[in-house]
């Protein structure tokens, strides 16, 4: 590990940090160290950083602003990428748009919505980043990135980088290629939006951020929504139906105000959350038959 630590430091590609604390860089506040942390300063460094993990032959993942994620409490083996300032750039070309995937996603839909450009309303409570919106087609009151994306710029493990069409990213509910089948950063992304009427579309944006502030725990740190909506079913619902709102294991806590969130309400680990998980998806099935999976992703040493 300090060989390629020092090959980074020496190309002075951004942050570079051992055994860092990811409680420190995820929404839920939970998760123990990375091996290895680099917030690289630009695209041209993103790349240096995955050409080194390659020699090292280093596991690695990407993460943005850490929603959506939980991380193992024995932390993640390998690097862990952070993309954030340096890969941010935004780009306007009339009504569409290319923005790096380490922007984050609620201030660019607030700053498109001020321009008079429609499409992005639904992403106005989305805390993660656009790489992380993209990477998991993250969506909210009935539309999703799908509906506006029409490419994507991707930077592979081998190094490569190509620009995937939105049908190339094999957009499905909350999953895109890169989950599973052809893992990659994405480094840009591109919209096109419509022009409309910047009142409206402001109106419609603090709509949509007033509403979740009224139904979703913000005030608590917490990942989002932890599981997929089992369609034509709700997850929250039946998990208020079944009277799980409020039930505890540990630090981490059912909301009160949405049954598909799990709050850290002091000191969570990421073994209370999978603890709690486990228990809802047995009282569901048992009650329902119904089998619920995870939206938030699981990460790290086991």
């Amino acid at each position: 590990m300090d060989a390629i630590i020092t090959e980074l430091e020496n190309l002075k590609i951004g942050k570079v940090k051992k055994n860092e604390p990811l409680v420190n860089h995820t929404t839920i506040k939970i998760g123990g160290p990375a091996d290895l942390f680099i917030e690289p300063s630009s695209v041209e460094n993103l790349k240096q950083v995955m050409s080194l993990v390659k020699k090292y032959s280093l596991n690695w993942r990407a993460i943005g602003r850490g929603s959506n994620l939980l991380v193992s409490d024995k932390g993640i083996e390998g690097a862990v990428i952070k993309l954030g300032s340096g890969i941010d750039e935004l780009k306007i070309n009339g009504t569409e748009i290319t923005v790096g995937g380490g922007h984050s996603l609620v201030s660019l839909a607030t700053l498109i919505s001020k321009k008079g450009m429609s499409g992005l309303e639904f992403a106005s409570g989305i805390p993660g980043s656009v790489g992380g919106a993209v990477y998991m087609n993250a969506g909210a009151h009935g539309s999703d990135i799908s509906k506006i994306l029409t490419r994507a710029h991707i930077l592979f493990e081998d190094g490569t980088m190509e620009w995937l069409s939105n049908e190339e990213m094999k957009f499905s509910y909350r999953t895109s290629v890169l989950q599973k089948i052809r893992p990659g950063i994405v480094v840009e992304a591109s919209f096109q939006l419509v022009e409309g009427d910047k009142e409206a579309i402001v109106s419609q944006m603090i709509k949509n951020k007033d509403y979740r502030k009224e139904t979703q725990p913000w005030n608590f740190p917490c990942a989002g929504s932890i599981f997929r909506n089992p369609l034509p079913n709700y997850a929250g619902k039946l998990i208020e139906v079944a009277g799980l709102k409020g039930f505890s294991i540990g630090g981490a806590k059912i909301s009160e105000m949405h049954g598909n969130f799990i709050v850290n309400a002091g000191n969570a680990t990421a073994g209370d959350v999978l603890a709690l998980i486990q228990h809802v998806k047995d009282v569901i099935y048992s009650l329902y038959e119904v089998k619920m999976e995870t939206e938030v992703e699981i990460v790290g040493r086991k």
